[in-house]
């Protein structure tokens, strides 16, 4: 009974694509939000670049 109750705790099997799962969807969601959020500033970096780009 011991044992089966260790094991509960010890066993990892199966759980790796979970997390790596979980971790890459709020890894995902963090970026979307930033961008999200920095949208404007994005944009006038860009704009200024191609701007730029076009005065030579």
């Amino acid at each position: 009974m011991l044992k089966k109750m260790k094991n509960l705790f010890v066993e990892e099997q199966g759980q790796g694509m979970t997390e790596y799962g979980l971790v890459l969807g709020i890894i995902a969601v963090g970026v979307i939000a930033t961008l999200v959020l920095l949208r404007d500033k994005i944009l006038a970096v860009i704009t200024s670049v191609t701007s730029g780009l076009g005065t030579e």
